[in-house]
């Protein structure tokens, strides 16, 4: 048997808590807590359906006709989603990453980008996974290896999921007071307040009807944290905890996200360090001086295990 379309799988084991970890993108793949899957899976040797899992570097979302303008002069990205002429979720999601730390419950995967079409610039990236009692914890790094100032997003694009519980049977939670209104290509064109629409995920909102690809900021920290939730209707709960460095979360349902069983209805809560089409409106975006590191993190929970039998 060959290896896998998405390279090798590196599993981690922390008593009851397992997960996978692809080479290609780093994708996060499985999430389990004594038998409930927190993370929505899909086939070894099929592409990430809708990004699932993958890291977003060095931005998150998309460059509206993949251009931007550095110091004047404009750059060409490469347009990697062609259906909307944008360029999408960085430019390592097609990238193996090698493993540069391993233990049974922890690993770490680094991966460089280096200078090409619309990005003069060298990083080098990491990502570390560690599990934990209750779930998952992941540190993203980001050094500027170059001679020139570099602008840095980080983002990643895990589908959550609360065990068997169907999607449309599920209430998100997200803090945010303003989310983004976009165009049909997915892109921004205002900013506004979530009060009073059907998009207000503060107090919970059932996904039962919602269709969301929307992207939310003036997140509200709970003890240094910003937390997102799904929670079922028998009380589990899974949630997304980062560093307030993510200020924007994307909530995404999908419909169309393929597994061995076919295609299910699936929804990400994408953290983002900054929104979509940041390298055009400069939001969020940090600055990396040569030699300088960036460090972030972010982590996915069990709230509540089922009751048992």
């Amino acid at each position: 048997m060959g290896t896998p379309a998405t390279g090798e799988q590196h599993v981690l084991t922390l008593g009851d808590v397992t997960a996978t970890v692809t080479e290609l993108a780093a994708g996060l793949r499985r999430l389990r807590v004594g038998g409930v899957e927190l993370v929505q899976d899909y086939p070894a040797d099929a592409l990430p359906s809708g990004g699932s899992g993958i890291v977003l570097v060095p931005w998150p979302n998309r460059v509206r006709d993949g251009r931007w303008t550095l110091d004047g002069e404009p750059q060409q990205l490469d347009l990697t989603e062609p259906s909307k002429g944008n360029a999408s979720h960085g430019l390592l999601r097609n990238t193996p990453y090698r493993v540069t730390d391993r233990g049974e419950s922890a690993v770490t995967l680094s991966a460089a980008v280096f200078p090409q079409h619309g990005w003069p610039f060298h990083l080098e990236t990491s990502v570390r996974y560690s599990l934990t009692e209750d779930g998952l914890e992941v540190v993203h790094g980001v050094r500027n290896v170059g001679d020139a100032p570099a602008p840095v997003g980080i983002g990643c694009h895990p589908y959550l999921r609360v065990g068997d519980a169907p999607m449309r049977d599920l209430v998100v939670t997200v803090s945010g007071d303003r989310m983004l209104v976009t165009d049909e290509r997915s892109l921004p064109v205002q900013e506004v307040d979530v009060e009073g629409t059907p998009q207000d995920l503060r107090r919970g909102a059932s996904l039962a009807d919602l269709r969301l690809d929307t992207a939310y900021t003036g997140l509200h920290a709970e003890d240094d944290r910003v937390r997102h939730r799904l929670s079922a209707p028998d009380g589990r709960t899974v949630e997304l905890h980062a560093d307030p460095a993510f200020a924007w979360a994307q909530v995404f349902t999908n419909d169309v996200y393929a597994t061995d069983e076919g295609l299910i209805d699936a929804v990400a809560i994408e953290p983002m360090t900054c929104p979509p089409d940041a390298l055009n409106s400069g939001e969020g975006l940090t600055w990396l001086q040569p030699e300088e590191q960036w460090i972030v993190d972010w982590g996915i929970r069990l709230l509540a295990r089922p009751p048992a039998a």
